[in-house]
């Protein structure tokens, strides 16, 4: 295919607008409805029919452009709007409507996705429901049968559900309910019991599975965070990644390496073809050999919808390689859009499929004239390669993720470029454990190993990028949001290409520098000088901090309930050191995020109470403490713990319910045995009270301790169990309570917020306030407020 006299020769546009038709008109038929798909379908074959009488003498070169452009009107006024109608006037939709409960027979399409919950109350923390993408089969409502083939989604139990590969068939009864994204999916089926009559998976998904399998074992001989990376890098499975992990990659601008895309595929090809070229053989053989090795990782990671995408992706740098011409990319690239709309026009709206297209395309059409420019000004070749390809790769792909995320990475660029050079290592290695664990497992253990230093450092980079001050910028999430985000894109390129407008920038960029930096970084505005006391934001749960005299050391009250906002706010108080970590008690809002406190802090001792229920939450707390050789302390009522500037008083439970069981459903007892310390602190006394409520403040006022402080932790989230007696007698200039935004509970309960207001207490919460800092002013206690 020759390029138009007036293209530059690296490029040819002309299968370009067809794509754009087949991808934009199904999307828009998908947002709204299949009749705006059906309009761009004739307005297209309008346009191309006008356009091949045009030139089909004065531009002979189009013509093939007009051509393909009119194929495309056709397919989408045609069977994709036919498609597009039925999914949209499937019989399941009505019936969802209404809230039916049907029994459907389906064909899973992807591995169970496991949904993950922070934990809260008595429920673990963890994956307690799967989402499954199916395809129905059959379907029967209310004993009649109904007639529909359209996709479903599954929501169902992680234990009996998890285990599904895609390719099986399966019995499943459920409610319906209506789908809340704008793609192909009929309905939402939820879904109470196992699995029933289920098929066997087919020989690739059981072998790929097998293979996943393998390498996680392999890989154990990492530490727990490269362990769960390694495989999350190779073929996209993040079961064995923490939270806290997956929230720096997110901040970092780095979790598109842990989901399988067409750079996996080109870093696994790229090796074969550097492997094959050594041995001499031609390009085309090469690429053949390389595309066989293609179709082997996708079928390792499990040939799914997103796989077959990124697969697709990848085969287009290996045809460009095949015919020997650069500019056979891009026709490559728009000729696998229209396949893959063509093929599942549900990817017309999936974020996944706009990040690889335009991150092909940046690499395409960007980054080659940033290189060449650089290299004219005597930047050298592979030093240019790396700042250019991840800043395309950031521009073009920034809306779509803004979008995606609800949020703009500011550290993306900087981060990858740090980054890239040990993806390819450790991808490469790490198919290589795999396929050595399925039939050598000890022998995989050596690229495993070798591997280790590779995750090592992007768990570095990911860490660090993270925490830099205004590392992420909150951004309006959705389709809109990708749009805002996409025209702020063009503002800044069309500023950027303007020597005045460019100088303006640079200026304005200098002022950051020297104003806002030194501000928040060099000086930063947090932690307030003097502070005593901090209750951190970590959601719906407790985590407070008490200060000693010593900097850097601190006590530790909950953890929160999740791992990752206990520990960015010790680090940002700039703790690493900690005597003694006292959990209230076991409920996981409280617990669940003991292991990020160990997380580059020396800590001495985990504290507890009498409690030792739910058993779970016992087992996961004794386990934390083990595998970071710290012991157990049972704290005992009436004692007292001192150091430099901090004394801590036990004076509660008084009692603990011998109820403190399973059977323990709303989590009553257990909340009443939670350990109440009174804290002396240079602002003064400091009440903190985990989550006791009627009884136990009952059996401390009939205790006769003195309650007074000037500090309250109000107990359970400022929930309405709270004696308004019991409020008045700890009589609390000012009242701290940790709680979610948005969460499901109504806490805080307007009723104890008025009770402490009216008794004079300045009220304060972290889900409006962001962490909040007790300081003293003259003696007093005073407060400071992050903010969000």
């Amino acid at each position: 295919m020759l390029a138009d006299p007036e293209t530059p020769a690296w490029q040819d546009f002309r299968l370009v607008p067809p794509a754009l038709v087949l991808w934009l008109g199904v999307l828009t038929g998908l947002l709204w409805s299949w009749w705006v798909a059906l309009g761009a379908g004739l307005v297209s074959v309008g346009v191309a029919s006008f356009l091949l009488w045009r030139w089909r003498v004065t531009r002979p070169r189009w013509f093939a452009g007009a051509g393909a452009l009119l194929i495309a009107g056709l397919v989408l006024a045609g069977p994709l709007t036919i498609r597009l109608a039925q999914a949209q006037h499937d019989p399941l939709s009505t019936l969802a409507a209404r809230g039916a409960t049907v029994t459907v027979r389906v064909t899973v399409d992807e591995r169970p996705k496991p949904i993950e919950s922070a934990g809260y109350a008595g429920q673990q923390a963890g994956a307690r429901s799967v989402v499954i993408a199916a395809t129905v089969d059959q379907a029967e409502a209310a004993g009649k049968p109904v007639a529909t083939r359209g996709r479903v989604v599954l929501l169902a139990p992680f234990q009996s559900w998890s285990s599904l590969l895609p390719a099986q068939d399966v019995t499943a009864t459920g409610s319906l309910a209506l789908p809340r994204d704008a793609d192909l999916t009929v309905a939402v089926v939820y879904v109470r019991g196992p699995p029933v009559a289920a098929t066997k998976p087919p020989w690739w998904q059981r072998a790929a599975a097998s293979t996943r399998e393998a390498l996680r074992q392999a890989c154990s001989v990492l530490s727990p965070d490269a362990a769960g990376l390694l495989p999350g890098l190779v073929v996209g499975d993040t079961s064995g990644v923490s939270p806290q992990v997956q929230r720096e990659f997110k901040d970092a601008g780095l979790s598109h390496l842990m989901a399988v895309s067409g750079s996996n595929l080109a870093v696994v090809a790229g090796a074969v073809l550097l492997l094959l070229r050594a041995l001499r053989l031609g390009p085309r053989l090469s690429a053949a050999v390389a595309g066989l090795a293609l179709v082997g990782f996708v079928i390792l990671t499990g040939g799914e919808p997103s796989v077959l995408r990124a697969g697709v992706m990848g085969a287009v740098a290996l045809l460009a390689l095949a015919l020997g011409r650069k500019r056979s990319v891009l026709p490559a690239l728009a000729a696998a859009v229209c396949v893959l709309v063509v093929y599942d026009p549900a990817m017309a709206v999936n974020f996944g499929f706009a990040l690889s297209v335009v991150a092909t395309a940046g690499l395409v059409l960007l980054a080659p004239r940033w290189v060449d420019a650089m290299t004219r000004r005597g930047v050298p070749p592979g030093l240019a390669e790396g700042l250019a390809i991840p800043l395309a790769a950031f521009l073009v792909t920034a809306p779509v993720i803004a979008g995606m995320a609800g949020q703009v990475s500011v550290v993306s660029i900087a981060a990858n470029v740090l980054a890239a050079p040990v993806v390819a290592p450790a991808t490469v290695l790490g198919v290589v454990t795999a396929v050595l664990a399925t039939f050598w497992p000890a022998a995989a253990h050596v690229p495993a190993l070798a591997a280790g230093p590779e995750a090592h450092w992007l768990l570095i980079v990911a860490r660090h990028a993270s925490r830099v001050p205004g590392a992420v910028l909150p951004w309006p999430d959705g389709w809109w949001g990708g749009l805002l985000a996409l025209a702020a894109v063009i503002v800044l390129i069309v500023v950027l290409r303007r020597p005045r407008l460019r100088m303006g920038v640079a200026l304005a960029l200098v002022c950051v520098l020297l104003v806002v930096v030194p501000a928040r970084v060099i000086a930063p505005g947090w932690p307030p000088a003097g502070w005593a006391m901090v209750a951190c934001d970590v959601g719906q749960g407790d985590a407070e901090v008490l200060s000693m005299t010593e900097p850097g050391r601190a006590i530790v009250v909950d953890t929160g309930p999740e791992p990752g906002p206990v520990d960015e706010c010790l680090a940002r108080l700039g703790v690493d050191r900690v005597p003694l970590v006292v959990l209230s008690h076991l409920h996981a809002d409280h617990i669940s995020g003991l292991d990020s406190v160990f997380d580059g802090r020396s800590v001495g001792a985990v504290g507890v109470g009498p409690g030792r229920m739910p058993a779970w939450a016992w087992q996961q707390v004794a386990q934390v403490a083990a595998r970071h050789g710290v012991p157990l302390l049972e704290l005992e009522l009436g004692q007292r713990l001192d150091w430099p500037g901090l004394t801590l008083e036990v004076i509660g439970p008084r009692y603990v319910s011998p109820r403190q069981d399973d059977d323990d459903a709303d989590g009553t007892n257990i909340n009443n045995a939670s350990i109440v310390l009174r804290a002396f602190t240079p602002a003064g006394r400091v009440l903190l009270t985990g989550d006791v409520e009627l009884l136990a403040q009952a059996d401390l006022l009939d205790s006769g301790t003195d309650l007074h402080a000037e500090v309250l932790k109000v107990p359970h989230h400022g929930s309405r169990f709270s004696n308004p007696r019991f409020l008045a007698e700890v009589a609390p200039r000012l009242a701290l309570i940790s709680v979610g935004a948005g969460n499901s509970y109504g806490h805080p309960s307007k009723s104890t917020v008025d009770a402490l207001t009216a008794d004079g207490a300045l009220v304060t919460r972290t889900d409006t306030d962001g962490d909040v800092a007790v300081t003293t002013d003259k003696g007093e206690p005073a407060v400071v407020r992050k903010g969000k």
